[in-house]
């Protein structure tokens, strides 16, 4: 394949220019497996600069492996609030439980091992591997995966795992055996500050143009090729921001499905009566406001919410959890897609 044979001469180009141009981040500082594992986990899903404050907070509170598998289901879930995907960091701990018990503590040095571990796939397992131990194993995310299908104008699906299984055949055929690490690093920065998505590639100063056919034939607008994805379910929800005594109501999401486990503000789905809801919340008197309309996405469901301020000024015995401020802030993780609508609740609150 010609275009495929071209590749071979894009490593010492690309090098060159991570060289002079790889940002500063804090997990690139360290060659320790825990601390790539972490980082890499932050990153998916979520932007390099939301992610340096949790991951830094993250690692002074939980140094170690250890620490990891040890930690209160609470304390995790409060150092990942705001970063959403729940499942991840209770995927790590679940991992982190695996690498105490099977290997003493110690990350294995090991591809195959890691893909044992849970919450870590193939992306994942080349990252550690290749960063932490110098392995030779592609690490091929989103960004990659945009750069590769550019450079060669591949009409394959960039969403199919068939596609992406392709090419991290391909890239270990092109990997520097020398210093695998820095390649896979080298190539995800190019993905993500030059050869950008939504058809906005920074061409004029990427170093690999000359071997680009996406860019040799002005189509770089059409590449990478993606299935569209299905449109998100819509679910409207009615959401209370509750005040009793300078309490506010949380209550815990069911322990599977959608945020599981996480705490948040009462609320129910339109089609109950917000009367029987009360009753079984133990309201017997209140004042009910109307508070801004708030929506949230999530990957495949969107949730428009139409909200309440409820000055509550007599209940009976609740189900549901009452603290004040300060302790809901400091030690209960609150879903994003809450957060505008407890900001405006906490304002509504200093006016009674």
């Amino acid at each position: 394949m010609k275009d495929f044979d071209e590749l071979e001469h894009i490593s010492e180009p690309l090098l060159q220019w991570y060289q002079q141009n790889a940002r500063v981040l804090p997990w690139r500082e360290s060659k320790n497996p825990y601390h790539i594992w972490v980082s890499e986990i932050m990153l998916q899903q979520t932007r390099v600069e939301a992610v340096k404050p949790y991951y830094e907070k993250f690692l002074q509170t939980l140094p170690t492996v250890r620490h990891l598998a040890e930690a209160e289901e609470e304390t995790l879930l409060k150092l990942w609030e705001g970063l959403g995907y729940y499942s991840r960091v209770r995927n790590m701990q679940k991992a982190a439980q695996q690498v105490m018990e099977e290997y003493g503590g110690e990350i294995p040095a090991d591809y195959t091992a890691l893909l044992g571990l849970k919450g870590i796939g193939s992306y994942t397992a080349g990252a550690i591997a290749s960063i932490a131990f110098s392995l030779p194993h592609p690490a091929v995310d989103g960004n990659v995966l945009r750069v590769m299908s550019r450079l060669t104008a591949d009409e394959g699906d960039i969403a199919a795992a068939a596609t992406k299984k392709g090419w991290e055949e391909r890239i270990l055929e092109i990997l520097p055996i020398d210093n695998p690490g820095r390649w896979n690093q080298a190539i995800m920065e190019l993905g993500a500050t030059v050869c950008l998505p939504n058809g906005a590639p920074k061409c004029a100063v990427c170093p690999l143009r000359k071997y680009c056919k996406a860019y040799e034939r002005n189509q770089t607008t059409v590449f990478p090729v993606k299935a569209k994805k299905k449109p998100r379910t819509i679910e409207h929800l009615t959401v209370f921001f509750m005040a009793y005594q300078n309490k506010i109501a949380l209550v815990k999401r069911p322990s599977t499905g959608l945020l599981a486990n996480l705490w948040e503000l009462p609320n129910l789905s339109q089609d109950k009566e917000i009367s029987a809801a009360f009753s079984e919340w133990g309201i017997k008197k209140g004042e009910i406001l109307p508070m801004k309309e708030q929506k949230h996405i999530f990957t495949h469901v969107e949730w428009r919410m139409e909200c309440y301020f409820v000055n509550v000024m007599e209940k009976t015995e609740s189900p549901l959890l009452w603290v004040n401020k300060d302790a809901a802030e400091a030690e209960y993780a609150l879903p994003s897609a809450f957060k505008k609508i407890w900001q405006e609740g906490i304002e509504r609150l200093k006016e009674i």
